[in-house]
């Protein structure tokens, strides 16, 4: 069955007439047969495979998938395709690739943080009296252990780590740093913030089309 993809189709058989005329050609027999060449194939692997699997930057085809993945982690492989210009087999193995190679981490679910007894987005600065080695791994050890908090960060300036958490309620919170901070002997300080609102809440990360090489 031929393929469809028109990329991957087989050339056209030569004409009769050029067969034949080949045949009574003696050049033509003391030259060596070229090779099947499919140009239009060889194009169609190139964008598949794309630069980066050869070890090299994102191309603006990559750029364009990312951006469109992380607006909707769920559109089928034809729509994405159809939306980068490629076909669906070649968009397929870019997000293969951009999955192989780390760039796509993987894909979840948004949840909805007020129906889920999370509606409270409270920042949280903490200070430590001793910066050994056996109070951070004691600090960091008691962070894991916790869902509420979303992310910590040792950090530079005036305190050592930053938490964002969710929270059901102010006293969950509380609950959560009498557990999590003050219960440990090196915690000196902890600042907290309660988010009144949200302005902005995205974990899509900026990709701009590629700067031009200057030569």
């Amino acid at each position: 069955m031929p393929s469809a993809d028109p990329d991957l189709r087989e050339p056209a058989a030569p004409q009769a007439h050029d067969a034949a005329a080949a045949a009574n050609d003696p050049i033509a027999h003391a030259r060596p047969t070229p090779a099947r060449v499919r140009p239009r194939a060889r194009v169609a692997a190139r964008l598949a495979e794309g630069p980066a699997a050869g070890g090299g930057a994102l191309d603006d085809v990559d750029r364009a998938l990312l951006r469109i993945l992380q607006a909707d982690g769920r559109i089928t492989n034809l729509k994405l395709a159809q939306a980068v210009g490629l076909s669906s087999a070649s968009t397929h193995e870019r997000v293969k690739r951009l999955l192989r190679d780390g760039t796509i981490l993987g894909f979840h679910a948004r949840l909805n943080p007020v129906l889920l007894q999370a509606g409270l987005l409270v920042f949280a600065e903490v200070r430590l009296a001793d910066m050994s080695n056996e109070v951070n791994a004691a600090f960091k050890a008691a962070v894991q252990l916790r869902p509420e908090i979303l992310e910590c960060h040792e950090v530079a300036g005036g305190f050592d780590y930053l938490l964002k958490t969710r929270v059901a309620h102010m006293g969950a919170y509380r609950d959560l740093v009498a557990a999590v901070a003050w219960s440990l002997p090196g915690v000196r300080d902890v600042r907290t913030y309660a988010v009144m609102e949200e302005l902005k809440n995205t974990a899509a990360l900026p990709l701009a089309p590629r700067e031009p090489v200057v030569n």
